[in-house]
């Protein structure tokens, strides 16, 4: 397991950004999510890579995006925080096509041994232009990574519903920071 890269992922909705948000005020160095980078850049170029068009293509990108973001990484020293990251990809694209990519993407480029998860929270779930599916496929989501996170040797824990900075002491408690 990689002992610097953490993994921050569980509902989309769920707060993983915010949560990303308050770690990078207090001087930790934060990813930013592959896929709403990826939509972005598409909605702002007219590309097809979107989660709602070409599923597939935008998988296969936000793996390789992924890479990079971790290949970025490597220069930094501390903790080092994903909001979303290769995982969550490589089991998109596994879910699409059936390819066992999963476990050795994670074999090559593991995490840290603790992942967070952001449960379902539909009281702060937003759809926007760059999220744009409902609520119960985040749930979906969720629970498909549940269930596969521990299958990959990955204590998965449970972020409170709580604010920003609650959930930001929880995780730095929980790492020992």
């Amino acid at each position: 397991m990689h002992e610097r890269f953490v993994l921050i992922s569980g509902c989309s909705g769920g707060g993983k950004s915010t949560l990303l948000g308050e770690l990078h005020m207090r001087g930790h160095q934060i990813v930013e999510e592959p896929g709403r980078r990826i939509v972005k850049h598409e909605l702002d170029t007219g590309g097809r890579a979107l989660p709602w068009e070409d599923a597939l293509a935008f998988t296969r990108l936000a793996i390789a995006t992924a890479l990079a973001d971790r290949d970025a990484a490597n220069a930094s020293s501390g903790w080092v925080f994903f909001d979303r990251g290769l995982i969550d990809a490589a089991l998109a694209l596994q879910r699409l096509t059936e390819e066992p990519v999963l476990a050795a993407l994670n074999a090559q480029h593991p995490y840290y041994r603790r992942v967070f998860l952001a449960p379902p929270w539909q009281e702060i779930y937003v759809m926007d232009s760059e999220r744009r599916h409902a609520f119960e496929a985040g749930i979906d989501e969720y629970e498909r990574l549940e269930r596969e996170l521990p299958k990959l040797g990955y204590e998965v824990v449970i972020l409170p519903k709580a604010t920003a900075s609650a959930r930001a002491d929880f995780v730095l408690t929980t790492l020992g920071a």
